[in-house]
Parts: C-alpha cells; sequence; structure tokens
C-alpha cells in the first residue's frame, strides 16, 4: 500500500514539469511575438497536450484511489463479520460427587498390644537375652534375676509345710485314740446305765460312767477342730511355698507374647524392685491399629468393618489397606468428633508405632455434594458468583453458596444445578446477557472423580 501513494506524487510532479515546460514555451513565444510576427500553436498540440494531462490523472486515480477505496471496503466488511462472530467461552458442567467419599484424616500408628515388663521379684541381673529391635517369641527368656533371700524363704516355707503336715499327723492320731475311748466309754455307759435299771448299782456310781462318756465326746470334738486346724495351717503354709515358687519362677523375665522389644533399661549386675523397675517394653507389631477423630459431619457414615487406606510420605508407592474395628458410639463434647479404630496387618513390618500416616475411609453418601470446577468461580464485592450458561448460551451471573475446597474442584451448596454449564475463567469479553459460543473443556461431563471431604 506504500507504492500507491509514491506513483502518485510522481505524476503529480510530472504534472507539474509539463505546466513549467508549457509556461516557459508560451512566455518565449510572446517574447519573440513582441520582436516578431506573433506565433500560435497548433491545435494538435495543444489536444495532445490534454491528452497527456487527462492520461496522466486517470493513471493516478487509477493507481491511488481504486486501491485505497478496496482497503476501505474491506476493513468495512471484516469488520462487520467481527460484529456477527460471537466470543467463545470456555465452560464446565456442575455434576454430583461419587456416592463413595473418602474422608482423609490424620492418624498416629500405635501397636495393638504394647506392655511395659517390670521386675516381679528384688534381685540382680544374672543374665539379659534380649535388647532393642529383637523380634521375640511368647514365652522366650529375656532376662535371669539373681535372689538369694527369695531362695531361702522358699526353703523355709517348704520346712514350714513339713511341720505343718507333722502336726496334722499327731492331731489325727489324738483323733483316732479320742474317738476309742469315747467308744469305750460309751460302752460302760451304756453297761451302767441298765444295770442301774435293774437296781444293781447305785445311781451315782451310773451317773460317773455316763459322765466319763460325755467327755469323751467333747475330747473327740476338740480333736476334730484340731485336725481341721492343723489341715488349714497345711494348706497355709503349702500356699505359701507356691508364692514363693511363683515369685521363684519370676526370677526368668520372659516375654508374654510375641512382638518386638522397644525398650530396654536394665543391664546385668543392675539390682531391681519388685514393681518398680521397668526391665523391657515389647509391642506387637504385626497388627498395628491407628485411632481417627471423625468429625460430626462424617460420624453417622462410619460403620465397623469398612475399609480404609492408609499412606505416609516414607513410602509414598504403597498402600496399606486396613479396617474399621471399632468406635466409640459417642461424641467429644469438646471437640465433636467421634473416636474410631482402625486396624490394618503389618506383616513385613514396614509400618513402625509411633508413624504418622494419612487415613482415607470410604464412606457412603446418601446425598453427594454438587461440585463445580474452582476456576469458574468469579468473587466480587457483592459476593461469589458463577457465570453461568442458559439454553441460550446466553451469561448470568448467579450468586453461589460453596462449601469445602478440594483443590480443582469445589462443592457447591446452592445457587447451581446437576448439568448446569459455568464459564471457566470468565474474562472481560463475559457480561451479564452476552450471548457467548460455548468450548466445553477437556473431560467436562465426564467427571466421575470420587470427592475427598
Amino acid at each position: 500500500m506504500e507504492t500507491v501513494p509514491n506513483t502518485e506524487e510522481q505524476l503529480r510532479a510530472e504534472v507539474e514539469r509539463l505546466k513549467r515546460e508549457l509556461d516557459e514555451q508560451k512566455r518565449a513565444k510572446d517574447a519573440h511575438s513582441a520582436l516578431a510576427h506573433p506565433v500560435r500553436p497548433s491545435g494538435k498540440k495543444l489536444f495532445a497536450l490534454l491528452l497527456l494531462v487527462a492520461i496522466v490523472f486517470a493513471g493516478a486515480f487509477a493507481l491511488g484511489y481504486i486501491p485505497h477505496q478496496r482497503r476501505e471496503l474491506q476493513l468495512v466488511a471484516e469488520a462487520d463479520v467481527q460484529k456477527e462472530t460471537l466470543p467463545e467461552a470456555s465452560f464446565a458442567v456442575a455434576e454430583r460427587g461419587s456416592i463413595n467419599g473418602m474422608l482423609v484424616l490424620p492418624g498416629n500408628i500405635q501397636a495393638v498390644t504394647e506392655a511395659p515388663i517390670l521386675a516381679r521379684a528384688e534381685g540382680y541381673i544374672l543374665q539379659r537375652s534380649a535388647d532393642i529391635g529383637d523380634r521375640v517369641a511368647a514365652g522366650q527368656l529375656l532376662a535371669e534375676i539373681e535372689a538369694p533371700d527369695l531362695d531361702q524363704q522358699v526353703r523355709q516355707a517348704q520346712a514350714a509345710v513339713e511341720q505343718a503336715q507333722a502336726d496334722l499327723e499327731r492331731s489325727r492320731a489324738a483323733l483316732e485314740q479320742g474317738r476309742a475311748n469315747e467308744a469305750l466309754a460309751k460302752v460302760n455307759a451304756t453297761r451302767w446305765e441298765n444295770l442301774v435299771k435293774r437296781g444293781a448299782v447305785s445311781k451315782q456310781e451310773n451317773d460317773q460312767y455316763q459322765t466319763q462318756y460325755q467327755a469323751q465326746a467333747a475330747n473327740v470334738r476338740a480333736l476334730d477342730r484340731a485336725v481341721a486346724a492343723a489341715e488349714g495351717s497345711l494348706a497355709a503354709s503349702q500356699a505359701n511355698v507356691a508364692r514363693l515358687s511363683d515369685l521363684h519362677n519370676f526370677l526368668k523375665v520372659r516375654a508374654p507374647f510375641a512382638g518386638v522389644i522397644t525398650q530396654r533399661n536394665i543391664d546385668v549386675g543392675a539390682l531391681v524392685n519388685t514393681g518398680n523397675t521397668m526391665l523391657f517394653r515389647i509391642a506387637q507389631t504385626n497388627l498395628l491399629r491407628t485411632f481417627l477423630n471423625v468429625p460430626q459431619s462424617s460420624a453417622a457414615d462410619v460403620r465397623v468393618g469398612q475399609t480404609a487406606e492408609l499412606s505416609t510420605s516414607e513410602l509414598p508407592d504403597r498402600k496399606f489397606r486396613g479396617t474399621v474395628t471399632r468406635t466409640a458410639n459417642a461424641l467429644d463434647p469438646a471437640s465433636r468428633t467421634l473416636l474410631v479404630e482402625v486396624q490394618v496387618p503389618n506383616p513385613d513390618g514396614k509400618l513402625l508405632p509411633g508413624m504418622y500416616v494419612e487415613v482415607n475411609l470410604n464412606l457412603p453418601r446418601k446425598d453427594p455434594p454438587l461440585l463445580i470446577s474452582s476456576d469458574t468461580l468469579v468473587v466480587r464485592p457483592e459476593g461469589t458468583l458463577v457465570a453461568a450458561l442458559d439454553g441460550n448460551n446466553v451469561v448470568h451471573f448467579q450468586h453461589v453458596t460453596v462449601g469445602r475446597d478440594l483443590g480443582d474442584r469445589i462443592e457447591v451448596l446452592s445457587g447451581l444445578t446437576e448439568g448446569q454449564r459455568a464459564i471457566v475463567n470468565p474474562n472481560d469479553s463475559v457480561q451479564e446477557g452476552v450471548k457467548v459460543s460455548p468450548v466445553p473443556t477437556a473431560g467436562a461431563g465426564n467427571s466421575k472423580r470420587p470427592a475427598k471431604h
């Protein structure tokens, strides 16, 4: 387009040059005519000159005005096309979340069974057979305590049992003798009673034999109680021996269940006291558990037997499946949460007690929330809006109430209906009442991912 004005200027310059030459010729002729006879140009020359001027102007018009006019017409046509073309706008569809929601909560792993092992007998550590990190079986020997005083008490108790046994034998022998005397006194009392009835003996002699029989009977009863007392004393002595024997058995400290030694506080030669010295701490790690505090909004959806998935940042490629084993069936009034226990098998020992994990609970939901892309929200002073499209692709800004932010999506509590379209990242061309050309985003209308709480 820059060549057209240059050509027109050249033509105009040529015309001006020709005019100047004509003026010079005319002045020269006038001067000559003033000295000689005047000479006029012929008609053919004048016609040729005018024809040349007309051709020059026609060429300038053809080279300058016509292309310029075409360009203006093209710009006007393009402007009309732009006015008729609708602006494009990407949209996302509001959808219901999955009926199987995921509740992600933090938790700390604990051993399903963990116990401190304390000394039950006083003495010195004679030997130690386990240390931190050792895996032990149930009943395995962990340490042995040396207690000479306890050994002496056991022997003394056993001697007391033997003495009580001898006392019991003497009491039984005395009882047998007493019963024999009682039988003899009974025979004499019966005989003298018959004689007194016949009048063969005096009544005083009969009373003497009757009294002897009663005395022997009372003696038998006393001896019988003495035997019972001796048996009780023997039983007490035997129980004392059994108690001391049990204490003596505690000199050998054994594992109460299969697990891992997580703590050791003693070494050979250390003095231990009954019930005060913790020797070891053992934990059962083949089955672990973690406690969760489920918020009130999801407490009603938690059931015993539901599956759970545990993950930890230390093992990003590993997921551990667990099961809800029990719930508190009551909310904590301070935090309004439900205490839930999830147990997870740990046969390979990858999970350790005390680890921090994230637990995903699979919770079925009766009324899944409405989800929309987070890029569709427009936050203005009048509130949170969404540029929704009606059936004619006309934009209408609607107030919405949002719920939980799930990252790339967000819950909509009110303001939208399922299947309604919302413009993603609306720009300045998206105004109220403007008709647009909708363009679906990638995956619009096909988002079926489960929503996380």
